[in-house]
């Protein structure tokens, strides 16, 4: 029988920008109810219990983000928020900086000069010549290293990312793989008056995972992958790029579908494992809520999220580099002899999972 090569997640380092901006979002998204009391009894309500304390911005948080500026640069003033143009402009300032950072993070030493391919994630912004050729200038690899950005994935393009990582090693078992996910979700902020676009204020973040997949046996073994398509649920999430930003929804009945859909298509997922065979739950906190329903849908115990929920807790959601943030902790914590799944969902609605093991 032929060999097939294991890939493995030998590291993960991650970093978020300098700026604590929670307080200051809160305040801002608050003050858009116009003095609605009903709506902002429901808002003040999900504020208490949306189980985040910090999230962080490359954007400085004004003085007083619900009367004047959201922001110290006065960019983001109200009645004048900044068109997609400067939005792009500012992703093109702060994106390179806070992907080199992460990969720095890595420490790679020696193992600059064996990376063979770089893949990134990014669903919040996009310029050419991108973010993938800044990595290659700034972190010092090598110019005719192989590049691939996976673009406008949303919060699960992590998990396509270690697909991919994945294959070019089971495929050219010599490859090491920088993976790169980067976002800069809180750019998109916007002024309006509708309550689910407001309270999705609350969740989003800033940050960057940066990892490698080897065929290395450190780390986390990737032994599969499984996207599930929940029916009828394409309006639940969706991202477009409008004139002020790039504009979602994201509707209050995602944990529900989310939590359906788990609940009959779980065993497809774990490959015919159990689910008390599972050690290990990295599941990307899309919010509170989301955790709960994955915790019922897969029944799981109190402690088996508490991770995801500390990621959520310290950096709220950063799209595409959460889940990363959660294996981070897990490789960390230095898990020996444990079978993990991860998942993380987003448009479609889809729920991208993987499979994977820590070594002895």
């Amino acid at each position: 029988m032929k060999h097939v090569t294991t890939a493995y997640l030998n590291r993960i380092a991650t970093a978020v920008p300098p700026h604590d901006v929670h307080e200051a979002f809160v305040a801002f998204a608050g003050s858009q109810l116009d003095g609605d009391n009903r709506r902002i009894a429901i808002y003040n309500r999900m504020v208490d219990r949306d189980g985040i304390d910090h999230r962080y911005s490359c954007l400085a948080p004004g003085t007083d983000p619900a009367h004047g500026s959201v922001d110290a640069d006065g960019l983001y003033e109200r009645g004048h928020f900044p068109d997609t143009a400067k939005r792009m402009r500012l992703f093109e300032m702060h994106a390179p900086v806070l992907a080199a950072r992460a990969v720095e993070k890595l420490n790679l030493g020696v193992q600059r000069e064996k990376i063979t391919h770089v893949v990134i994630t990014c669903c919040t912004g996009f310029s050419a010549p991108g973010i993938d050729l800044e990595i290659v200038e700034r972190c010092g690899l090598n110019p005719s290293v192989e590049r691939t950005v996976v673009g406008f994935m949303g919060c699960y393009a992590a998990m396509n990312a270690l697909t991919l990582g994945r294959h070019i090693v089971r495929s050219e078992p010599e490859a090491c793989v920088l993976v790169v996910n980067l976002e800069l979700c809180t750019l998109h902020l916007k002024e309006t008056a509708e309550l689910e676009q407001i309270l999705s204020f609350l969740i989003f973040a800033d940050g960057c995972s940066a990892s490698l997949i080897s065929s290395e046996p450190e780390g986390f073994a990737l032994d599969s992958f499984h996207a599930v398509l929940a029916p009828e649920t394409q309006s639940l999430i969706t991202w477009n790029i409008g004139d002020s930003g790039f504009d979602m929804v994201l509707s209050g009945r995602v944990p529900g579908a989310i939590q359906e859909t788990l609940s009959t298509r779980g065993p497809e997922i774990l490959r015919g494992a159990q689910v008390s065979d599972i050690d290990l739950w990295a599941v990307h906190p899309g919010g509170r809520t989301v955790l709960d329903a994955v915790e019922r849908a897969l029944q799981l115990g109190p402690q088996a999220l508490a991770a995801s929920r500390e990621v959520l807790r310290q950096f709220g959601n950063m799209s595409s580099a959460t889940v990363m943030f959660v294996l981070e902790s897990m490789l960390l914590s230095g898990a020996k002899q444990k079978a993990g799944c991860a998942m993380a969902f987003g448009p479609g609605l889809v729920a991208e999972t993987m499979l994977f093991r820590s070594g002895r």
